[in-house]
């Protein structure tokens, strides 16, 4: 039984089972909910493929909000997003990294925009259904956890978030399992309890990224030469964003097995090698966002994801003077990739992220 209404939150629909969940626990617990989706930009004519804005998702928050009697908004940032997010994109791909938008948008849209309107709706929180847990210290500030379903873990993909963000954070579904979400939607109804998870970019509406980037940025797919780490040459490339760091296949009639080592952009040339010459032990991260209080200090070693579905490895950890942080770890790794995020980790903890720049040897 509900005794008194605890404050405002909006919670971040998306029509998934997860968001879901999230409102009606915070309903439960006496909260004063508001329901809130955004509605992203995606390709004209491929509305209903987005993975996470179609009229069917639209419709699905607001069978939920109507279930739970809890009022429900959708707004239109379709340019913002597009500006903010699938630009960055595009551009992550013409300078020859491979951009991580997903981070992006939880820094710009979801915990900058969206955060933002809440605060003008009166709000005192911004909920969202991620898998990751939010901690309070002595001082009252919030420190980032993994989620407890380590499987579904999304701490990863709130790295970039500044510590003023969590402190208007919450994360009801952090401490369940996948299967006791769906189970908690099951038991109360919910529309949304069987409905899959969504997977690839949303903006890509279940296309192929190389396909996106030659109908929106034509030029950047440009053939150029493919060379071996001596310089001699094997072979012509489809265009430099058609390849990511150890890929094997899709490099033409060579017929040795070669992996891509990295991109050339000034060049345009393609860098190959065997597999002997795969990999690095050390990168270089910039724009690092820590999450450490004041009164803590920077741990010499900890375990760095750097991708969003990569275990964590053990490294050894430098902050130089300007802010970058050079990383070696103990072993070398064949897929370390300019433009990813590196999150650092002690035990649970999320200690904070940042981009990687360079790839070090």
């Amino acid at each position: 039984m509900i005794e008194q209404i605890k404050g405002k939150v909006v919670v971040a629909m998306s029509g998934g089972v997860d968001s879901s969940v999230a409102a009606l626990l915070l309903t439960q617990r006496g909260f004063d909910v508001t329901g809130m989706m955004l509605r992203l930009w995606t390709e004209p004519q491929k509305e209903c493929e987005n993975s996470c804005c179609t009229p069917d998702s639209v419709a699905a928050a607001r069978r939920v909000a109507a279930i739970l009697g809890i009022p429900f908004f959708v707004i239109d940032i379709k340019n913002l997003f597009r500006q903010e997010i699938v630009d960055y994109f595009v551009d992550g791909y013409r300078n020859g990294i491979t951009p991580n938008p997903c981070v992006r948008c939880n820094q710009v849209i979801r915990w900058g925009f969206l955060q933002n309107e809440s605060r003008n709706l009166g709000a005192e929180y911004l909920a969202t259904g991620h898998y990751a847990r939010l901690a309070t210290k002595p001082d009252g500030s919030k420190q980032l956890l993994k989620g407890k379903d380590n499987s579904k873990d999304q701490s990863y993909v709130l790295s970039g978030l500044t510590k003023e963000q969590l402190g208007m954070t919450m994360l009801p579904i952090g401490e369940l399992q996948k299967s006791d979400v769906r189970e908690i939607a099951r038991r109360n109804s919910l529309p949304t309890a069987e409905k899959n998870d969504s997977q690839d970019l949303c903006f890509l509406a279940g296309d192929d990224y190389r396909n996106f980037l030659r109908r929106y940025a034509p030029g950047i797919s440009r053939p150029g030469p493919i060379q071996d780490t001596s310089g001699r040459l094997l072979g012509e490339h489809t265009g430099l964003p058609d390849y990511t760091i150890g890929q094997r296949k899709g490099l033409g009639a060579i017929q040795q097995p070669y992996y891509v080592i990295r991109k050339d952009v000034l060049s345009n040339t393609l860098i190959i090698g065997q597999l002997g010459e795969l990999g690095a032990n050390a990168c270089l991260i910039e724009q690092m966002n820590w999450l450490l209080d004041r009164s803590s200090s920077i741990p010499n070693s900890v375990d760095v994801k750097i991708r969003y579905k990569a275990p964590p490895v053990k490294a050894d950890i430098l902050v130089n003077e300007n802010g970058t942080v050079l990383v070696k770890f103990e072993r070398e790794l064949r897929d370390i990739t300019p433009g990813q995020q590196a999150v650092f980790y002690q035990d649970e903890i999320c200690l904070g992220g940042g981009t990687i720049s360079q790839v070090l040897d």
